[in-house]
């Protein structure tokens, strides 16, 4: 697909775009961090001065470095999936590898989804904070539930509109980052000492408090992993040149609110709201103006999250590791998707997120637990990959060291904000979680008591019901979607549904085998005619960002079929055959019921009866597939997992 392949030319639009979509969380994080350090070392009953500052800087810019810079920018942007970017993507790059892979996936994923409901709350009410300075008196929450709330109403109209003024708004959200602390910085030069990686390893090895002041650090690079998941939109050549000035800013941003704290270091109360060290670089004059930027900032930041989330759970769908939800694509352009159940579960989860914690302050303890997490499981599925790709032995065991070393550290630090809200994030994960694996081992179990038959054994039966007049016809051309992925075998209960249940005389049946390719954009079909005119089957093979909408792409290709004259669907009926008219279609979908003899263990057992509640509020196969009801008949088959030869019984003598 053309479209996918210029994302990643190096254009000046590109990296407009680019800033727009894909720094907002990161470039928000000036808001908060700095604050959130010093408030763990007064917690901790130490003081603000020059080595903790200088350190906590140092620790900032060398996370920005290791992290964000060399561990996503350089090396997790190199496995991208056909252009395509995030943990799902990734999952499907390896997952051929090994089985156990598909747990690190829903792990990251789940986590992900869950910083999703934060991102939007903390970035919001740390800007709206700022117009305290102004009107003290001001009450932050309505406001910021206002402006949340908003934003999830507009999801559904699609943000491509919006989407063009992002990229301005950022780049001029930037640059006064960097203008601000750039001003700042030319007070007391000497704080570029702060680059030296010595202040920020003295601060932790000298500091008892070094694992609570690491869970703030923290906090200035969690806009990291959206980088990767919006690879797709902009391509890696664009983030890669946008994040030199981003970084360079962020830094700029950084060094003046240590400047600045340095210089008010006697008066100065982290956990006082109208001296968060950001609001205080501009003179009181212009503050007014930068909350205004800062809650926009916000907005885009959260905006990007949330387009991300929608991403996630549709890539999660297509893997069979989410159930099945609605999901519609408000505007043409590439990658707008809009997943209405997702979208209204996050906006209750901020709102609730805001109302229970208040301030921004209060929020830090839940922000960040859930993203390492995700950071974690990202470097195992970078391990893999590199395994795969061939990379030296000796960097891929660098790369696992370094990177579970620091990511390790980062997670026993956050680990002490578990008690101050972390446990929200670590609970909402934790759901999501348990609804991605009993998606996932539910069909693992499913598919165990599917019995597949061959198909041959039944051609001659086939041919002879479909030439039958005494069975009443019950289609022209029927159609059952199978889970065979070979053309030789055909799952008993098909059979059944066409011989036994109320034989289905038809002119021609149809077999359709959706397959998810690793790849996102693959659209490939292929024919079998396993009787010749009586029985076809057609293989799809859909990459996992495609929308599977079974119905048009089997019309699509039954019409190709007719132009190329390797079918024929005239009506058989003598009135409509000799006015040339289509016979009519119907699909017949298998929908399995959960039994209640069954023979599973209690996990199995458990998983099963999760999984059926989460089925009945998932949308029906009939939906998910595309199809059109009015041509669909839905056949309950149980899914017994008890044969009659278990069942051991002895007849009475009369």
């Amino acid at each position: 697909m053309s479209n996918h392949k210029n994302t990643n030319a190096l254009t000046a639009g590109g990296l407009l775009v680019t800033l727009g979509i894909v720094f907002g969380d990161i470039g928000t994080s000036p808001l908060y961090t700095l604050k959130a350090i010093f408030k763990s070392v007064v917690d901790s009953g130490q003081s603000v001065n020059e080595p903790v500052v200088l350190g906590a800087l140092s620790c900032i810019i060398w996370t920005l470095t290791l992290q964000t810079t060399i561990k996503y920018v350089i090396i997790t942007l190199r496995a991208d999936n056909k252009g395509e970017g995030g943990i799902f993507s990734l999952y499907s790059l390896v997952r051929k590898k090994a089985k156990w892979l598909v747990i690190p996936a829903i792990i990251g994923g789940a986590a992900l989804l869950a910083d999703g409901m934060i991102t939007p709350s903390i970035t919001v009410t740390s800007a709206i904070e700022g117009l305290k300075l102004k009107f003290p008196e001001v009450q932050v929450i309505p406001i910021v539930i206002s402006i949340i709330a908003a934003l999830f109403i507009i999801q559904q109209f699609g943000t491509n509109l919006v989407g063009k003024l992002f990229g301005p708004i950022m780049f001029f959200w930037f640059a006064t980052l960097g203008t601000i602390g750039f001003l700042q910085v030319l007070h007391d030069p000497s704080i570029f000492k702060a680059l030296s990686p010595y202040y920020a390893i003295h601060l932790l090895v000298t500091n008892p408090q070094a694992l609570l002041i690491l869970g703030g650090v923290f906090l200035c690079t969690t806009g990291a992993e959206a980088l990767y998941s919006d690879l797709g939109h902009c391509g890696k050549n664009n983030i890669r040149v946008s994040w030199v000035f981003v970084k360079s800013m962020l830094i700029l941003n950084y060094l003046g609110q240590g400047v600045w704290v340095l210089k008010n270091a006697q008066g100065y109360n982290p956990h006082d709201e109208l001296s968060n060290p950001f609001f205080q670089l501009v003179p009181e004059n212009l503050v007014l103006y930068l909350v205004i930027l800062a809650t926009t900032a916000a907005v885009i930041a959260s905006q990007a999250m949330i387009s991300g989330s929608f991403t996630l759970i549709s890539e999660a769908v297509r893997l069979n590791l989410w159930p099945k939800v609605r999901i519609n694509y408000p505007s043409v352009q590439k990658g707008q998707l809009y997943v209405p159940s997702i979208n209204w579960l996050l906006c209750v989860g901020c709102i609730i997120i805001v109302l229970a914690f208040r301030r921004s302050d209060n929020m830090e303890g839940a922000y960040g637990l859930a993203i390492n997490l995700t950071f974690l499981m990202t470097t195992v599925l970078v391990a893999v990959y590199m395994l795969r790709k061939k990379f030296p032995m000796y960097l891929i065991v660098l790369f696992v060291i370094v990177y579970s070393g620091i990511e390790i550290a980062f997670l026993v630090g956050n680990m002490a904000k578990f008690i101050h809200g972390g446990w929200v994030t670590l609970l909402i994960s934790m759901l999501l979680l348990s609804v991605m694996w009993t998606w996932y081992a539910a069909r693992k179990i499913k598919n165990r008591f599917v019995k597949y038959v061959e198909i041959e054994d039944y051609y001659d039966i086939i041919t002879e019901l479909s030439n039958d007049a005494s069975v009443p016809k019950y289609s022209s051309q029927l159609v059952y979607l199978t889970s065979a992925n070979f053309k030789t075998e055909i799952e008993s209960k098909i059979i059944y549904s066409i011989i036994q249940k109320e034989p289905k005389r038809a002119d021609v049946y149809w077999l359709v085998h959706v397959d998810v390719m690793d790849e996102p954009y693959t659209m490939d079909y292929k024919v079998e005619f396993l009787i010749p005119g009586k029985l076809i089957r057609i293989d799809f093979k859909l990459g996992f960002r495609i929308e599977q909408r079974v119905n048009l792409l089997y019309r699509k290709v039954v019409e190709e079929l007719v132009k190329n004259g390797e079918v024929d669907i005239t009506s058989q009926y003598a009135s409509l055959n000799k006015h040339k008219i289509a016979g009519d279609f119907r699909f017949v979908l298998l929908e399995k019921t959960l039994s209640r003899f069954t023979n599973l263990s209690f996990y199995e057992e458990t998983i099963m009866d999760y999984y059926m509640i989460l089925k009945k509020l998932s949308l029906s196969e009939v939906t998910s597939f595309g199809l059109d009801s009015s041509y669909v008949d839905v056949e309950k088959v149980p899914l017994i997992f008890v044969s009659p030869d278990d069942i051991e019984m002895h007849r009475l003598p009369v």
